[in-house]
């Protein structure tokens, strides 16, 4: 089923030149017709791209007209011109769809090191402008424009009702590889037709990627580029969100973020398994997500979901390395179902009929559980295969 543009909202991809292959879209501009709240979330590698010095300089912020984004140049580590290119791609963005340039927001994802070649930008922000719409086909050709290495293009979307208002909410990511909160080589755009004001979006958006995209894992690279926006142009009509309107809001967002944040590993390069990892019975909730990040990021645990193995001792023992005081006489660990350890011993299984059950399903689940208390996390990895190490040794940094 095709997901809808949220009320107000014009897009589309197009073929800047930036990408040499003329059957890549690389340029993405999205424009609300009336000025915007947003809101934005960014990397925490202290090696930052010039679009994220931009960006966080105009959000929060509620008079965002224009987003611009491009693929196959990051525009990182690139200077004072870096940053006074990612200002004037913004500039021109604002520009075509008649606003400030300070009323922009720009990303950028790609080969790190290299400058924007400006003038193809120029030119793709040109044409994007009069290829501007709203069909869901607008919506994916941008959501292909902001794509590196990634298979397809990664879309998701919910509708909620509030106050007899319809909302929309509607949102596109990219992200293959180089992906390990917080966050990692990831780009994602979420477009909602709610009314919000900057602090309700800002507080919004970080509890959403705390749960999704700050819960996924390809290699644990934190990238230099990784930018979540979240746009509001109240065009679904309304007051600002407050109470329980945005408790259902909220839902839907961490939904639409918890879909795209799944959608990165399912896609990650030469990954075999997409992994999910539950944890449960923690004193925390920061005690639960650092067992499943610590798991979710051992290559010993990786390689073997790739070998279909189901070696028990690599996942307890990462469990055992996180940093987080347990009884390791209480932990209990499924694998797609199965029970292998149990209070502190491994516990009789085929392994025939495990290794087949990783073997044949493309996703592997990973269940640990403790008995410390009721907090527990979600965390999302893939397997780590021959072909990942090819890609990576093969791409240009």
């Amino acid at each position: 089923m095709p997901h809808c543009v949220p009320k107000g909202y014009l897009l589309c991809g197009v073929h800047s030149r930036v990408k040499p292959d003329p059957r890549k879209l690389d340029l993405t501009l999205v424009m609300s017709e009336s000025p915007a709240t947003a809101a934005g979330v960014y990397t925490q590698n202290r090696v930052f791209a010039a679009p994220v010095a931009v960006c966080r300089e105009r959000t929060p912020s509620e008079a965002i007209r224009a987003v611009v984004v491009n693929s196959g140049v990051a525009n990182a580590c690139t200077g004072r011109r870096g940053l006074d290119d990612a200002r004037l791609m913004a500039g021109m963005a604002a520009a075509v769809c008649g606003a400030e340039p300070e009323q922009a927001l720009v990303m950028s994802t790609g080969v790190i090191g290299e400058y924007l070649p400006m003038e193809k930008i120029e030119q793709g922000i040109t044409a994007a402008a009069v290829k501007l719409g709203s069909s869901p086909k607008d919506l994916e050709s941008a959501a292909r424009g902001i794509m590196t290495t990634d298979t397809v293009p990664k879309l998701a979307g919910r509708t909620v009702t509030v106050d007899g208002a319809e909302i929309q909410i509607t949102g596109f990511a990219k992200g293959a590889a180089m992906i390990g909160p917080n966050m990692a080589t990831m780009l994602s755009l979420i477009l909602t037709d709610a009314a919000l004001i900057p602090e309700t979006a800002q507080t919004a958006l970080k509890s959403a990627v705390d749960q999704s995209f700050n819960c996924i894992s390809v290699e644990g690279h934190t990238s230099t580029n990784d930018t979540v926006l979240l746009l509001a142009n109240g065009e679904a009509g309304g007051q600002p969100l407050s109470g329980k309107g945005l408790t259902v809001f909220q839902a839907a967002l961490d939904e639409v973020c918890q879909e795209l944040a799944r959608a990165i590993p399912a896609d990650g390069e030469g990954a075999s398994h997409l992994i999910t990892i539950d944890v449960s019975g923690c004193k925390t909730p920061e005690d639960a997500r650092a067992i499943a990040k610590t798991v979710a990021g051992s290559a010993l645990v990786k390689t073997a979901v790739a070998g279909a193995d189901p070696n028990w001792g690599r996942i307890v023992s990462a469990a055992g390395y996180a940093g987080v005081a347990f009884d390791p006489d209480s932990v209990e660990l499924h694998v797609n179902g199965f029970r292998l350890y149990h209070e502190g011993a491994p516990e009789p299984f085929d392994e025939q009929e495990v290794s087949a059950s990783i073997a044949d399903q493309r996703e592997t689940h990973i269940q640990l559980g403790f008995r410390e208390g009721t907090a527990a996390a979600r965390f999302w990895t893939t397997d780590l295969t021959a072909e990942y190490v090819r890609l990576n040794a093969d791409y240009h940094t």
